[in-house]
């Protein structure tokens, strides 16, 4: 019996709480740095006149709309699965959607800054790269806390970066 125990793996301790984000809550914040990646590169148009707070206000109402959709949209499905239902349920779905709009956050600070700091080509590019870099993390960042290796937590970074990568190179050929 002894010798039958060693041949399966042991089931993985479960982390305290705390320690692990909730996946739910990474999954919104690549939602919303694709988002209001996406949206920046759009809205930089050359040959328009810069108008950064418009950029900037678009992207944050299209950033708290998509979250809104989101947690409605977990609502219906929850409706189709169980009787629970009412007002309550509904706004606390669309509430929990929240990081969609934080993660856009950083989009909407630097579009703001264009006037003072640099030209709104150059805060688009900053915009795309800086949310890249944080794709990256929010893909080898949990797989760490997961406890996988270096390898395959930098893995799981990569494969997030390369969806920034991919904007990137969409805005610079539509350009």
């Amino acid at each position: 019996m002894h010798h039958r125990a060693h041949r399966f793996p042991r089931p993985a301790v479960p982390q305290a709480a705390g320690q692990r984000p909730p996946e739910p809550r990474l999954l919104s914040g690549v939602y919303g740095l694709v988002l209001a990646s996406a949206l920046a590169a759009a809205l930089d148009s050359p040959g328009e006149k810069t108008d950064p707070g418009s950029d900037a206000v678009w992207v944050l109402l299209t950033a708290l709309a998509s979250a809104a959709a989101h947690g409605y949209a977990h609502v219906l499905a929850h409706r189709m699965s169980a009787d629970h239902s009412g007002a309550g349920v509904g706004l606390r779905a669309m509430l929990a959607e929240w990081p969609v709009v934080a993660a856009a956050v950083p989009t909407v600070v630097l579009l703001i800054a264009v006037p003072s700091w640099w030209t709104e080509a150059e805060s688009v590019n900053t915009a795309l790269v800086f949310n890249t870099l944080l794709l990256a993390g929010l893909g080898a960042w949990p797989a760490r806390r997961a406890g996988r290796g270096w390898g395959a937590s930098l893995r799981a970074g990569t494969g997030d970066m390369l969806i920034g990568l991919v904007i990137i190179a969409a805005n610079a050929l539509i350009k």
